[in-house]
């Protein structure tokens, strides 16, 4: 029997799927802590020889590693103008598997450096100007970068005739340059795929190795994705499969992340959104969210959105303190599960506001999600708490009528058990039949 070992190394768990590559059958899953205090290779090992035990022909069985540990990818982004060129940069980290935690637009001066400098960024997104347009703000961001020592890699995808400028501009002061193609070549024309994969692969030869997640070479080699960069793969692929509009919500221990992909169609998307481009495949960090580090951003967001109860309030915030101090605590008895599925709720609802609605730091477009057939639920809060409280979240955020968008009109919610949509995505490229009749088995119906 021919597979493949696929796992996601996240902030939290470490998850392995083993995929029949004849049928796209599910042989085997299993689950471990993330290992990062020690080397990831071990929680990472485990859970592979727990997902193959009973499997023959585990020693030649490839490996398709994705990984989110020790923050994932952080992404920022320098545009020439907010509310296009940088929006555009904004929207294609989030589909490249980033978390954006910085953008910017216009000529880049001490402060805007201090402030760059301040959000940590793995990877910086270089954008401005359409192909035979304004070159002079690239030109100058490019300047201020190489003059400042700036060391950490910068992926360039502005304007294309400004590009042979701006590398030797970077290159010259040693700073890791890669040039690829224009995010927004034309006003409205929107094109992901080129920057997206050099993100991929300045991701996978620079960050995954600094992160220092492992003491040799072995794990830097094995990974080939940012984890949300894997999962969207295989969100798009289920969208192929399922033939309509679908969302995910992914309820992580630091984040929470939103999917969707949408049939192209006349729909706009708010201000801008014509002029920036559409990506109709995309997803949106709510870096806030999560069910531990920021299980207290998920109760302050809540009370914003006024979705607390009366009274509700101070001890909620008081447990999800408790959470984010002890972040690999396991909850085990009645009243902290009740408090996770409490948070866990709150956090998917906000999260898939913010992704309807549209907004943020880029003016990130609002989504259309009425005609959305397929809701899945993803992460260790839901897959582990049962179908009754999993389902309860997902039904929570499709009778939000409260939440300032408007709800599927008729979607079907599912849950990511076996945590097949990174794995679908790892694979995706290279073995398209086997991950239909994984998704197949495992999402496309209830």
């Amino acid at each position: 029997m021919s597979y493949v070992i696929c796992a996601d190394v996240g902030s939290t768990w470490t998850k392995v799927a083993v995929v029949d590559l004849a049928g796209g059958g599910l042989l085997g899953a299993a689950a471990r802590p993330t290992t990062v205090g020690t080397d990831v290779l071990h929680g990472l090992d485990a859970a592979v020889g727990d997902a193959t035990a009973g499997l023959s022909g585990v020693s030649s069985a490839p490996w398709y590693v994705c990984s989110s540990a020790g923050g994932g990818l952080r992404l920022a982004v320098l545009g020439y103008e907010r509310l296009i060129t940088a929006r555009a940069g904004h929207q294609v980290g989030l589909s490249a598997g980033a978390r954006v935690v910085h953008v910017a637009a216009g000529r880049l001066d001490q402060a805007g450096l201090v402030a760059l400098r301040a959000a940590r960024p793995d990877v910086v997104l270089l954008v401005g100007g359409t192909d035979g347009g304004d070159a002079e703000v690239l030109l100058h961001n490019a300047g201020r970068l190489a003059g400042a020592r700036w060391r950490t890699p910068v992926v360039v995808a502005g304007n294309v005739e400004a590009a042979p400028r701006v590398r030797e501009s970077l290159a010259g002061r040693g700073v890791p340059v890669t040039v690829t193609e224009n995010v927004l070549p034309a006003i409205g024309v929107l094109v992901a795929g080129p920057a997206r994969a050099a993100i991929r692969e300045v991701f996978l030869r620079h960050v995954i190795g600094g992160k220092r997640l492992s003491r040799g070479a072995r794990f830097a080699r094995l990974v080939r994705a940012a984890t949300p960069d894997a999962v969207l793969t295989g969100v798009a692929a289920l969208a192929d499969l399922v033939g309509g509009d679908l969302a995910v919500v992914d309820v992580g221990g630091a984040t929470t992340d939103v999917y969707s992909v949408l049939v192209p169609d006349e729909r706009a998307g708010g201000p801008g959104a014509a002029a920036a481009g559409t990506l109709w495949r995309a997803r949106t960090v709510e870096g806030d969210l999560g069910m531990r580090w920021s299980a207290p951003g998920v109760v302050a967001a809540a009370a914003a959105e006024r979705l607390l109860g009366p009274g509700e309030d101070g001890p909620l915030a008081q447990a999800a303190e408790v959470l984010a101090a002890d972040p690999g605590r396991l909850v085990e008895d009645p009243a902290g599960r009740a408090v996770e599925r409490r948070i866990a709720t709150l956090a998917a609802v906000v999260a898939v506001r913010r992704h309807a609605r549209g907004g943020g730091s880029a003016g990130v477009p609002a989504r259309d999600l009425r005609d959305v057939r397929l809701l899945v639920g993803s992460g260790g809060v839901l897959r582990h708490a049962g179908p009754a409280v999993a389902g309860g979240v997902l039904d929570a955020v499709l009778t939000d009528h409260g939440g300032g968008w408007p709800v599927p009109r008729e979607a079907c919610p599912v849950l990511d058990v076996d945590y097949v949509l990174a794995a679908a995505g790892l694979l995706a490229g290279r073995y398209p039949e086997a991950v239909a009749g994984l998704l197949r088995r495992h999402l496309e119906r209830r």
